[in-house]
């Protein structure tokens, strides 16, 4: 029975990454794929059955959006079309959402996600990796004595869903960790720790230019 479970559990460490990164690619592939109409499936197209089509098909709609719309023209076609769903009560609500949090995760010059830090949470004396998103809007701010800043504390092992805080600024520490190790360690509950863990430095966020009161 020791010999079986050794072998077994360490068949299934091999099989169980890579089963999930299969799993994973295929849904996106399918979840992508459903969105091409039937009048562009490949069995339309050249009578026949093509493996991965659709995907390739929507990939490519992707790219040539972009460049369409990253000229000035294009911008411009793109702001009337969303002044335009800004005028429909429903789609609007959701449409500016969607925005917001893709423009904050993708947009290359985002700032989300930019810094793995350390804070204290749930309480004092215990600590947890979290995420630099930014400063309170200049509402909460103005509420607020002192320096804050934003973090995302993700949950483990499923980092998607989590707590946005708004902690001063002197009391995160600032980790010499990427983005991806933190979110690896994070995933792993601790487990694969990142190589320079042992030799890792931790400063204080550098301290923010005050803010004048009449700003907010």
């Amino acid at each position: 029975m020791r010999f079986f479970k050794r072998y077994f559990i360490t068949g299934l460490l091999i099989w169980l990454p890579l089963i999930a990164t299969v799993w994973v690619l295929l849904t996106l592939a399918n979840t992508l794929g459903a969105l091409v109409p039937s009048f562009l499936s490949p069995e339309a197209l050249f009578g026949r059955r093509i493996p991965g089509f659709e995907l390739v098909l929507v990939l490519l709609i992707i790219l040539l959006t972009g460049l369409l719309f990253a000229n000035f023209i294009g911008r411009a076609l793109l702001s009337r079309w969303e002044a335009l769903l800004g005028r429909i009560p429903l789609v609007r609500s959701i449409y500016n959402s969607v925005k917001q949090v893709s423009d904050t995760l993708f947009a290359p010059n985002g700032q989300a996600f930019r810094e793995a830090v350390l804070v204290q949470y749930p309480r004092r004396g215990s600590w947890t990796i979290a995420f630099l998103t930014g400063t309170p809007c200049d509402e909460v701010a103005g509420l607020l004595q002192g320096d804050f800043i934003s973090v995302y504390v993700p949950t483990t092992p499923n980092p998607t869903s989590g707590f946005f805080l708004m902690m001063p600024r002197a009391d995160v520490q600032m980790l010499d960790m990427s983005v991806e190790a933190a979110l690896k360690y994070i995933v792993s509950m601790g487990v694969a720790a990142p190589a320079s863990t042992a030799r890792l430095h931790r400063h204080a966020l550098p301290v923010a230019a005050p803010v004048s009161p009449d700003t907010h």
